[in-house]
């Protein structure tokens, strides 16, 4: 994928959800076409259970979910990567590559995409990013900080 070419990315805010709150509860279900390129953002309280519930996006378990949560030190984004298990498609070693190319530019499509609410809350800049890797084998499921939302502005 590469940078983001901000014209392929569509956002859309769920009901309840705006574009300046609130942070938490705030889900992001990022999914894209294989063909066009094109990002579909979908910005709510829950993550939208419609946009990953097809046929083909349940066996290539390629979307990324993300959410705001509260910790001891204050907020931060988790990032959720789906490497193996279950029904989908390829390895887990080609898919856990394939995720971590593809990571920044997921991490820059949150922070563009959800621009309204960092100009409101500039401070969510500053908090942790934690990727959590999951997979059915103990060598690809993991924790990780990937830096700050502020490292992504793009």
């Amino acid at each position: 994928m590469g940078r983001l070419e901000r014209e392929k990315l569509h956002v859309v805010y769920l009901a309840g959800t705006g574009h300046r709150s609130p942070v938490i509860p705030r889900c992001y279900t990022l999914t894209h076409s294989d063909i066009t390129g094109e990002l579909y953002l979908h910005i709510g309280a829950d993550y939208d259970r419609a946009q990953i519930s097809g046929l083909y996006t349940r066996l290539m378990r390629d979307e990324v979910l993300a959410s705001w949560q509260e910790g001891p030190d204050g907020p931060a984004l988790n990032v959720h990567c789906h490497v193996s298990g279950g029904l989908i498609f390829g390895w887990a070693r080609m898919r856990d590559t394939i995720f971590r190319r593809e990571l920044p530019l997921v991490l820059e499509a949150f922070r563009y995409g959800d621009e309204g609410l960092f100009s409101e809350h500039p401070e969510l800049d500053l908090f942790p990013i934690w990727v959590h890797f999951h997979a059915a084998q103990p060598r690809y499921r993991r924790t990780e900080r990937w830096g700050a939302p502020g490292d992504y502005r793009g």
